[in-house]
């Protein structure tokens, strides 16, 4: 016995329970309505047909089938989220590797031009003071010369007076010709000595 027959005998069964309890209280009087005029009948008839017609054309299967696309569907829209949230993840992996690696290169870039810097100062400093010491050599090989050279005028002019000096006194206590010649050798003595 298929299922509709099934569905149908039981109809029938429910619909003779149904009109024989089926009245409608009057001024105390009973009457029974007629299975024809039962709204709620037809409503039963009406939904047992629909539902037998959804069986025959096989909506279950139908409505399986497309809850299965959809579940197919929505299984594969989690494996694309799942995949593009692991590609997210390898980009921010990526990304926070390289960030880091860049701050790395900044210090290191940072660190090196303190060094070179500390270098260029040192070198600067070196060459500073290498100037410095050349100047103050060439300062003081200036004022050496200029001293040698006030002490060689001062000698000269000592010399020159000595020997104006010295001929005056020997002008007075030797002859003329005598004294000319120890004027002369003592002249070039002085001038030997002091040069």
């Amino acid at each position: 016995m298929s299922l509709y027959a099934t569905l149908r005998d039981q109809d029938i069964a429910s619909l003779e329970t149904y009109t024989a309890a089926d009245t409608d209280y009057k001024g105390g009087a009973e009457y029974s309505k007629p299975l024809i005029e039962d709204t709620n009948l037809w409503v039963f008839v009406a939904f047992a047909i629909v539902v037998g017609i959804a069986l025959k054309a096989g909506l279950p299967k139908i409505i399986s089938g497309m809850l299965q696309k959809r579940a197919h569907e929505v299984r594969t829209q989690l494996d694309e989220a799942k995949s593009i949230k692991e590609e997210a993840q390898r980009l921010l992996a990526d990304y926070q590797k390289r960030q880091r690696e860049a701050e790395d290169e900044a210090k290191s870039i940072i660190e090196q031009a303190k060094a070179d810097a500390k270098i260029l100062s040192q070198e600067a400093r070196a060459k500073l003071d290498e100037q410095l010491t050349r100047r103050k050599k060439a300062a003081e090989d200036r004022i050496a010369r200029a001293e040698a050279q006030a002490i060689a005028e001062m000698r000269s002019k000592t010399a020159d007076l000595a020997v104006a000096a010295a001929r005056e006194i020997i002008a007075g206590r030797v002859d003329d010709k005598a004294q000319s010649a120890l004027i002369e050798k003592s002249i070039a003595d002085v001038r030997g000595r002091l040069n």
